[in-house]
Order: structure tokens, then sequence, then C-alpha cells
């Protein structure tokens, strides 16, 4: 299994998706060989992680510098930050460091016998195409985002077309959600029967108080709390998260806003929160650690996901876990599995002010929202969507 984040190191949904498929297929007796570029801390029962690239460059701690949601800009702007010498051992650019993971990896996978090769995102679609091929088996390639997610619909051509190679080269393909496949055979001209809806799992189990819980660290509900929480990218809508809480602050100035979570966008996003009059009621959290992220959900009073194209959300499955009501984009993989939630449009930003007021005015509402939405976390675990991929892997070997 091709990868290209993992537990502890990752910035997104990807890493913690694959690690949630790779406990449940290990609880489904499969035996995973998990290939990174890079060194994951710490080991696991019945995985072996290789690490190509810190291999590749043994003396270097920093086996790579690529990171999951790179641009080729993105990864210019790094590369020539450092010694030429070292980014020489990297790659000049991000064609070149993806090449250089491709080569290492395929030299140190030869000699295993896999039965199934499987690669997550576009990264690894060229190591995992080369790996099945020299192995004689199939390939499933796993998609998490694509390029025009990520973009609007506005991609690097480059990007796309290597996304779209990798889809052509597999022998079968996983979407994380039935709104991601659409894209897929819209977009990408992909045969609908070649694609697979597997939605993403969740590890988090509805979060119960415990009566022995120190008062001091039980979270509390005081002023109205509304909570984005992601990457500040385009892709998740910060933006449209700033127009909607600017409609609901002229209504009720005693609500605080928490936009919590980094990214390019975070200067930009400051300077139009102080346009918009939001300056005394928004808080700028930037990153949060897990732990970090469970409290802010527990105090919100209501959790706000306007991404422009989400292939699925993971962060609205931690939100329910924590009994936070949700408002959901339509344009995600989530509000297909979440019941009980509010939908719009991430453009309806007067919708979506709409449904934040009236889950902080209904009392009854926002409790039903609490008490039902959290049921599809007792199917929705990763040790029944693992079985998913594995009844996928026993089709195409039998096909």
């Amino acid at each position: 299994m091709f990868g290209w984040e993992y537990p502890p190191r990752h910035l997104g949904g990807l890493g913690v998706a694959c690690q949630g498929l790779v406990r449940g297929l290990i609880n489904q007796n499969v035996k995973v060989t998990l290939v990174l570029p890079f060194a994951a801390d710490g080991s696991q029962e019945n995985v072996d992680v290789l690490f190509p690239t810190e291999k590749h460059i043994s003396t270097i701690r920093v086996a790579s510098l690529l990171l999951p949601y790179d641009s080729p800009d993105q990864y210019v702007q790094r590369i020539q930050a450092i010694p030429r010498e070292t980014a020489e051992m990297y790659g000049d650019n991000l064609g070149q460091a993806v090449h250089i993971f491709t080569e290492t990896s395929v030299e140190m996978t030869r000699d295993l016998q896999p039965d199934v090769v499987h690669a997550h995102d576009w990264m690894t679609y060229e190591a995992g195409t080369r790996s099945a091929r020299f192995h004689g088996k199939p390939l499933v390639a796993h998609i998490h985002a694509t390029e025009l997610d990520r973009t609007h619909f506005h991609p690097n051509e480059w990007i796309y077309g290597r996304e779209r190679w990798g889809f052509q080269q597999a022998d079968h393909i996983i979407a994380v959600s039935n709104y991601t496949r659409n894209i897929l055979i819209q977009h990408y001209g992909i045969d609908p029967d070649k694609i697979s809806v597997v939605h993403n799992g969740s590890s988090e189990s509805r979060h119960v108080e415990s009566a022995q819980q120190p008062e001091t660290t039980t979270p509390t509900k005081k002023r109205p709390m509304v909570l984005f929480l992601g990457r500040l990218t385009i892709q998740k809508g910060p933006l449209h998260f700033l127009e909607m809480a600017s409609m609901v602050h002229r209504l009720r100035p005693d609500v605080q806003f928490v936009v919590a979570g980094d990214g390019h966008m975070l200067p930009s996003l400051m300077d139009q929160a102080v346009q918009l009059g939001l300056e005394d009621c928004i808080i700028f959290s930037g990153k949060v650690s897990n732990t970090e992220a469970r409290k802010l959900y527990a105090q919100a009073s209501c959790f706000v996901m306007p991404s422009l194209s989400e292939p699925f959300g993971l962060v609205a499955l931690e939100a329910i876990a924590q009994d936070t009501p949700v408002i959901l984009s339509k344009q995600s993989g989530a509000s297909e599995v979440i019941g009980h939630a509010f939908k719009v449009d991430f453009w309806d930003t007067e919708k979506m002010a709409d449904c934040v007021l009236t889950v902080l005015r209904e009392a009854p509402l926002a409790s039903q929202l609490i008490s039902e939405a959290p049921r599809v976390l007792q199917h929705l675990t990763w040790d029944n969507q693992a079985g998913k991929v594995l009844s996928i892997y026993r089709n195409i070997l039998h096909s």
C-alpha cells in the first residue's frame, strides 16, 4: 500500500483515513506493507512500514520535503530555501520529487509478494502502477481528493493529467463518496463500472461525560460559539464562513466565531474579518491538536463545514461525536452519510447564516440533532469500511 501521509505526520484527512483503513484491514487479518515518503513514529503489529526516500538519503534526517497537498509552486518555494546540494537529493521540482519517490519505492518493494497493490491519491499512482506491473497484480487506486476539489475546478493541468493517467491504469478505483465518483465520471471520463464508493469510516465514538470528571475539565457552553475547523485553503470555504459570520453577527452580536486551522489564506482571512467588522467576535486559533479540536467541538454551539468541494469531510464526524450540531455543504461526501444535519449549498451564505441562527434559537431542534446525528457512528466504523475494501480486493482477484 502506497500512502502519502500517515499519523502522526499528517496535514489533513488523507492520513487519518489511511490509518483507519490500515487498522481496519489488520482486524480483517490482512497483512499490510505500507510504503511512505517519510519515517513515521512508532510501529504497529502486522504493518511493515518502508521509507524509500529516507533510505535513498539516509544521512539526512528529514526524509522528504514533499507535503500531501503540495502544489508545484509551494514545493519550489520550500526547495529554494535549503542548500543547493541538499535540494538536488530531493528534486528541484514537484515532478522530480515524485519521480524519486517512485523509483526508490518500486525498487524497495521488488522482493515483496503482494496480492493487491493499493495506492492513495495522485502522488503514489505511478509507484503503484509500476509495482503492480512488476508483480503482475491488480492495482486499486484510492482517491481521497482530486485536483479539481483542491483548486475549485481550476486545476494545475500537469497534476490533473497525472491523476487521470493513474485512474486509467488502475484495475479498480475506490472513491470516498458518490460526490467524488460523479466527479471522476463527469470530469475525468472514467467508466462508472470501474468505481466503487467506500465512505470514510470513523474512529470516533459519541462523547459521554463522566460523572467522576472534574468540573474544571468539563466544557461549558456559555457564550454561543460557531466553529470552523480545517485547512485554510480555497477548497474548505473559509471566506464563505466569514460571510456567514458577518450576517449572523448583525443579528446576534453575542455570538463568538472560532476559525481553527492553518494555511496560506490565514493573513488574508484576518484582513477580511476586520473589513467585515468581526475583529471583536472572532478568534483565529491556528492549527490545533486532536485534544484541542475535541474541546472546541464540545464548546461549540454548532459546527459549520462550508467546503466548496469536499470529497468526504471527516471533521463532520468528529463534530457529531462531541454532540455538536453540524451545518454541512451539500458539495461534500459527509452530507451523504449524516442524516440529521442542516445541508446547504456552499455559495448560499444567507441560508447558511439562517441555519446557524435556527440552531442557536431553537433549543429543541438542536437537541434533536445532537441526539440523532451520532447514530451513524455506530455502523460507519473503519472495521466495517475495511470489510468493504476487502470485498473489492476479492472481487478483482477473482474476476
